[in-house]
């Protein structure tokens, strides 16, 4: 008798017991799906819209040549939480990365991403936005012109490789000689392939252009440095976020 309420009572033990760790797993869970919102929340993303497109661009993006081969989801425009410390207003290029912030107000970050330059062609410092372009001729330089084999001048239009709009970045009062401009190779947003120029798509660039002034605070992280919340890497496997 004994023997069998001592039984029953080890059972109750033990189906109070699974009773309490499936508790536990659901809470676990809902706390999981909570904190998996709470991550999503904090991303607002954003689609592509002519609403600032001036009649040119409308006009010449129309008439490209190119594949707008769209852009991977991790590198696509959103709005981010930001960690840095940068004044809103600011641009903070994280070339490894590749992705270029404009800080916001309330921690907040407009996330593009980017194509720069290889390790060795790479520039990394503070600047200021010296000069700003509407669909921009170019004027490759002498080590472009002997690399690549280009013409010493491409007039500006939908497929010139400057793109839609250039910033140019200015160092104590002198031209740097690196950009961020538009591209004709949006299927290479996300790597490092170019001359060290910050390239960005014809839409995001316009995107950034209407939302920067002169004089506007550059800093681009030095190689190695990158510190972005979003890994790059990992966000191709499968994470990041993706704007649709």
């Amino acid at each position: 008798m004994a023997f069998r309420l001592n039984n029953g009572a080890s059972r109750e033990a033990f189906d109070w017991k699974c009773k309490m760790l499936s508790l536990n797993a659901k809470l676990g869970i809902l706390a999981a799906g909570l904190m998996l919102s709470g991550c999503m929340q904090a991303t607002t993303f954003e689609a592509t819209s002519q609403t600032n497109f001036k009649p040119r661009d409308k006009e010449l993006l129309a008439k490209v040549s190119y594949v707008k081969t769209p852009v991977a989801e991790p590198f696509r425009r959103a709005i981010v939480e930001y960690h840095r410390k940068e004044a809103p207003g600011s641009i903070v290029v994280d070339s490894d990365n590749h992705y270029l912030y404009f800080v916001q107000d309330g921690g907040k970050a407009i996330r593009y991403g980017i194509t720069v330059g290889e390790e060795a062609m790479a520039w990394s410092g503070i600047a200021k936005v010296g000069s700003m372009t509407e669909w921009p001729p170019w004027h490759p330089t002498k080590s472009e012109i002997s690399r690549l084999g280009v013409p010493t001048f491409v007039a500006p239009g939908p497929d010139n490789p400057m793109g839609s709009r250039a910033l140019y970045l200015y160092s104590g009062g002198k031209d740097t000689l690196f950009r961020i401009h538009g591209t004709n190779q949006p299927e290479y947003i996300g790597a490092s392939i170019s001359s060290g120029c910050i390239r960005m798509t014809n839409e995001d660039v316009i995107d950034l252009y209407n939302r920067v002034k002169m004089g506007t605070i550059v800093v681009v992280l030095e190689p190695k440095h990158g510190d972005s919340p979003f890994n790059s890497q990992m966000a191709l496997q499968g994470g990041g976020n993706a704007i649709q």
